[in-house]
């Protein structure tokens, strides 16, 4: 039996579907399906069960599992409630860490980008101590998730007892197919695809920095399928443990994003370039791009799908169908 908690959100609905489609039914949810249609992120798949959070820890008790894969977390960048973030992004983690390490289950965990902060410390997935602590989070989100890696890093570091495999993985911009239920939080291309369908402008921010166009500030967008086949790739190869970058390595610009949705649609491009917000102008990343050796020298070589090719994908497989979802 395998637990995906966070399994009715974005990738963690991904990663069911996968689990489904490679003949695992075993398969256990723990999430918060709430009022906002998510529970339609699992309508095609076959589970064992679904437990509410609340439920977990006692649902675990007296447990078998092959596998816990902790996608859960309040995932909103722009959160406030920091007694609330802790307990569902840090303590909770921290319990389940405590129950796969006393009872030799595997831990697969989302970490996030979000933890490198403005990028000033770079992109490099060092998961020592001295490395980590150079990070500075910019919101509350990423100092949770960046929070949990470091308790993991102070238990490699004493050298105490972990869960026989153990495994952060640092999302980058994840987009695909089940992000609709993220409201503000889906990616650019799902927020704005509708216009783009309808031949309506879309606005993409100005550059308000020397040497950088408009519509060119720059991240690392990673298809969700991409993000799924590093996950399976872990629960295949049970000697493989660390902190590791999620990216394809290769950044590239909200406009690129964007007209790949155009050229996928064959039509023609209608963008035009607004000033961004002052507010948030002093702290606008132009730029995230992951480093992915670790990964490779840990022995992934899955590839990571072309951004054309991707939005190709999500666009005519998905976005583009009266079924949208997987």
């Amino acid at each position: 039996m395998l637990l995906v908690t966070g399994g009715a959100g974005f990738i963690g609905s991904n990663v069911v579907a996968a689990l489904n489609e490679a003949g695992r039914a075993d398969v256990v949810v723990c999430d918060v399906l709430g009022h906002d249609g998510k529970w339609r992120n699992l309508a095609k798949r076959q589970l064992a069960d679904i437990v509410p959070p609340a439920e977990l820890l006692a649902w675990l008790d007296g447990r078998e599992l092959d596998a816990v894969i902790h996608l859960g977390a309040i995932s909103e960048t722009t959160a406030t409630d920091g007694d609330l973030v802790i307990e569902t992004n840090f303590r909770l983690s921290m319990r389940l860490l405590d129950w796969c390490t006393e009872n030799a289950v595997p831990f697969i965990y989302a970490s996030s980008a979000a933890t490198y902060g403005d990028g000033e410390a770079g992109f490099g997935d060092d998961a020592t101590l001295p490395a980590l602590k150079k990070l500075r989070p910019m919101n509350l989100y990423g100092w949770s998730k960046h929070l949990f890696d470091l308790s993991v890093a102070e238990r490699v570091a004493r050298g105490e007892k972990l869960p026989p495999q153990w495994a952060g993985l640092k999302f980058f911009n994840v987009f695909g197919p089940n992000e609709y239920h993220k409201g503000t939080m889906m990616s650019v291309l799902a927020r704005r695809f509708d216009d783009i369908r309808a031949g309506r402008v879309v606005q993409l921010f100005k550059s308000h920095r020397d040497g950088i166009a408009d519509g060119d500030q720059r991240r690392d967008f990673i298809y969700v399928d991409d993000v799924v086949r590093v996950i399976q790739w872990l629960l295949a190869t049970p000697s493989v443990s660390g902190l590791f970058n999620v990216g394809t390595g290769k950044a590239r610009s909200f406009k690129d994003l964007i007209l790949s949705a155009y050229t996928a649609l064959g039509s023609k491009p209608n963008i035009e370039y607004v000033d961004m917000p002052e507010q948030i102008r002093g702290s606008y990343q132009y730029f995230t791009q992951s480093e992915v050796d670790r990964l490779h020298r840990a022995g992934y070589n899955g590839g990571f799908t072309a951004l054309e090719d991707a939005v190709a994908a999500y666009v005519r497989g998905y976005l583009d169908q009266p079924d949208r979802f997987r």
